[in-house]
């Protein structure tokens, strides 16, 4: 186990800390209402200091993942939450989560993702999971393809802002140093792919778009459809040195996706219509406005 350097804040061992439990909870290694391994044991297995643990659990806690009580160590609280009409047997009978849904897209032949977000954070950890389910043998697509949008770097977004604007401009800049990583992050692992010769044929596009995210958009293979609103919150942002800023931000956890169906026999259906609105608005925006 590697230590962390001194004098360099712990930054990068911060980040695989927090986003390998984020995947954790997201495939279900950790469900809701289940507890995560105590602090020294994080400490240990990651090789880390118990000071970069505090930091990750107290930036979870403040997203709204966990929850902690002294003595009773911290507990897993929220998911993403789905509402459906339309959930398949395959998917847990306490409810869909994002997991299963890009799982099955993932099983088709052909896999395409339209993704409109703020950031790309909550993707890469899903398409990870489906990297290694195909190097595995699980899952064998013969294309993948995603496109998807992101706002414009130079565009002043309302969210997240600093309550005081001595501190404005280190959120603007940990935004897209965020969304900078895990593009990069998608980028590689869906190329490696290909690469290794496990997928024949893959395409990544990303583009930038002048308008502020107000909701989050997923498009799966063109018939089902995720759509959720920000709701925006004051909240703490955690930042990796352990500095907290408070501020007004969006929480895409929070929110609850609805998911919409395309009935290929019936397109005048709730599902259907919303499905094509939806993918139409996606096609209006790459085609004309994005960069």
């Amino acid at each position: 186990m590697g230590e962390e350097r001194a004098g360099d804040g712990g930054g990068k061992e911060f980040r695989r800390v927090s986003e390998e439990l984020r995947a954790r909870m997201v495939d279900g290694t950790y469900p809701v209402r289940s507890f995560l391994p105590s602090q020294r044991d994080l400490a240990e297995e990651f090789g880390v200091s118990r000071d970069t643990v505090q930091r990750v659990l107290r930036e979870l806690a403040t997203e709204g993942w966990t929850e902690s009580r002294q003595g009773s160590g911290t507990r897993v609280v929220k998911n993403q939450r789905i509402q459906s009409s339309t959930a398949k047997a395959t998917r847990s009978r306490r409810g869909v989560s994002l997991g299963p849904l890009i799982s099955e897209a993932f099983e088709q032949p052909e896999v395409t993702l339209d993704v409109y977000t703020l950031t790309s954070e909550s993707l890469d950890t899903h398409i990870r999971l489906q990297a290694e389910r195909i190097r595995s043998g699980f899952i064998q697509p013969r294309s993948i393809s995603l496109r998807m949008l992101l706002p414009t770097t130079s565009l002043p977004l309302p969210y997240p802002r600093a309550m005081d604007e001595e501190n404005a401009t280190r959120l603007h800049h940990r935004l897209l140093a965020i969304t900078e990583r895990h593009t990069d992050s998608l980028r590689k692992v869906l190329r490696e792919l290909r690469a290794e010769e496990l997928v024949p044929a893959v395409d990544v596009q990303i583009r930038h778009v002048p308008l502020t995210p107000a909701f989050k958009l997923y498009v799966l293979n063109s018939v089902e459809v995720l759509f959720g609103p920000y709701e925006v919150i004051e909240r703490p942002v955690v930042l990796e040195t352990g500095e907290e800023i408070r501020a007004l931000d969006v929480l895409g956890l929070g929110a609850t996706l609805t998911h919409h169906m395309r009935d290929a026999d019936n397109p005048d259906s709730p599902g259907s219509v919303f499905a094509t609105s939806m993918q139409s608005w996606f096609e209006s925006v790459w085609t004309l406005l994005s960069e």
